[in-house]
């Protein structure tokens, strides 16, 4: 598959469309999903142009990889009591509606039955809210 470089994540990361960002690394952009499946829902994305885990570097994926276990190990402090998932979808067969590799990481709670992709989108206090609530747990792991 190739590359679209007017995806929106490869806007966002151009600065071209607005984003709760969480952290940006040499590597990586985190930020607020803007349909959460729950509250904290973030994405991390390489800064990398990929459309899918096949088509990334070994380096790449490397530092990306890295950089969702420091998020998921965030939303745990962030989101006591809750598990965290993390979702990846390759290709439109598998549910992947944004083609620039990302990771969704979720605080979930037992008995929450959700789908990939939100239906709504959440007001921007909220999304700042949760962004600053991970921001401040993803110091601990400087």
């Amino acid at each position: 598959m190739s590359y679209d470089p007017a995806n929106i994540f490869a806007r966002i990361l151009r600065g071209e469309l607005p984003a709760h960002v969480v952290e940006e690394t040499e590597h990586t952009l985190t930020f607020m999903d803007i349909m959460p499946k729950a509250n904290g829902h973030a994405l991390v994305i390489p800064k990398e142009d990929a459309p899918n885990i096949y088509d990334i570097s070994d380096g790449a994926l490397r530092n990306l990889i890295t950089q969702v276990k420091r998020v998921a190990k965030a939303s745990k402090l962030a989101y006591p009591g809750n598990g965290i998932r993390v979702i990846q979808l390759n290709g439109s067969e598998a549910g992947q509606s944004v083609f620039h590799l990302h990771f969704h990481v979720i605080p979930s709670a037992d008995g929450m039955n959700f789908g990939f992709h939100g239906g709504a989108s959440a007001d921007e206090a909220s999304l700042a809210e949760h962004a600053q609530r991970l921001k401040q747990a993803l110091a601990t792991f400087a």
